[in-house]
């Protein structure tokens, strides 16, 4: 039997600039970290041939070709096993929809895990990378890259993406007490909306040519959150957080609504420095920056929401059991 436990994030700034549409130009980057709310995989060989998966539904199937979960089907082909096993996932979080990025962090811990199971070390990279041509390659979804290394690398991390397909992942020189500065200023408040974000990231993808000077603006931002924490200007992530949030909502039109809206302002006008919704917006998470002193004002005044307790995770992806015949 092999576990892998695979780390979700939150992304700071940047999102939108990890689309190969635009980093093809002129280079993209992100500044993401991960925290401790994971994706676990769990596989073992079965006594017959068939292949069994589990998540919120159950799978019995005789060949990899009838699987029907498309990351378990094709993380299957990737590393080249076939038949006679079963594999589950579970979440920390609902698992469709969350903007915490979900969907990649079971990429990557699928692979590693059966990368695992088959005795094959492999390296954060390479699992990064073959996500990536997992889910946007061969899948085709209309999704960016940087999910995919903060959950094979973890950390709180600037991770740069240039026009030849290199990737630089750079760790934020964050010592112990910076890290628990930040860590203890951010809230996370579920909204209580899931949605397709396929839906609206392939909205955002096609306005990407439109919008190539917000994402240039946005992909300052990620050097401007690099800075602030390097040099514990901490109330400057919120400030750079709410002028990312107005930038981000112009890339697509179903980014924000109303109510989404609403929540935000109530968090500000409470103490609350600035924040963004996770992920492709919509739904889901709604990240806030908010020193220490004011976070029960804004708990109170989004006492509807249902908060997400967290802190910043230094590992990515890994096997946390491996008990291999």
């Amino acid at each position: 039997m092999i576990i892998t436990q695979t780390p979700l994030r939150i992304s700071f700034a940047g999102g939108g600039t990890d689309f190969k549409d635009y980093y093809a130009r002129t280079g993209g980057c992100v500044l993401s970290t991960a925290i401790d709310k994971y994706i676990y995989v769990i596989i073992k060989e079965r006594f017959d041939k068939k292949i069994r998966v589990g998540y919120s539904r159950t799978e019995m199937a005789d060949h990899v070709d009838e699987i029907e979960h498309e990351l378990v089907r094709e993380a299957m082909r990737k590393v080249g096993i076939t038949e006679g096993i079963e594999i589950s996932t579970m979440a920390d979080i609902p698992s469709e929809g969350s903007g915490l990025g979900s969907s990649s962090s079971v990429t990557v811990g699928l692979l590693h895990a059966l990368y695992a199971y088959r005795g094959t070390l492999v390296t954060p990279e390479r699992l990064a990378s073959e996500a990536c041509e997992i889910e946007i390659d061969i899948l085709g979804k209309p999704i960016g890259k940087q999910d995919q290394y903060i959950a094979a690398f973890g950390g709180l991390r600037s991770i740069e993406f240039h026009p030849d397909e290199a990737v630089t992942i750079k760790s934020v020189p964050v010592d112990d007490e910076k890290r628990r500065r930040l860590s203890e200023s951010l809230l996370l408040f579920f909204t209580g909306i899931t949605r397709k974000a396929d839906n609206i990231l392939a909205l955002q993808k096609e306005n990407i040519e439109a919008r190539l000077a917000t994402l240039d603006l946005m992909k300052a931002q990620a050097a401007e959150i690099y800075e602030a924490l390097s040099n514990c200007n901490m109330n400057r992530v919120g400030r750079v957080l709410d002028a990312g949030w107005k930038h981000k909502r112009q890339l697509a039109d179903r980014i924000s609504n109303r109510d989404i809206d609403l929540l935000y302002e109530r968090a500000l006008d409470a103490g609350a420095i600035g924040g963004k919704i996770a992920g492709a917006g919509g739904g889901g998470f709604l990240l806030l920056y908010c020193p220490p002193d004011r976070q029960n004002a804004v708990r109170h005044t989004l006492t509807d929401l249902k908060e997400l307790p967290f802190a910043l995770e230094r590992d990515g992806t890994k096997v946390i059991f491996n008990a291999r015949r």
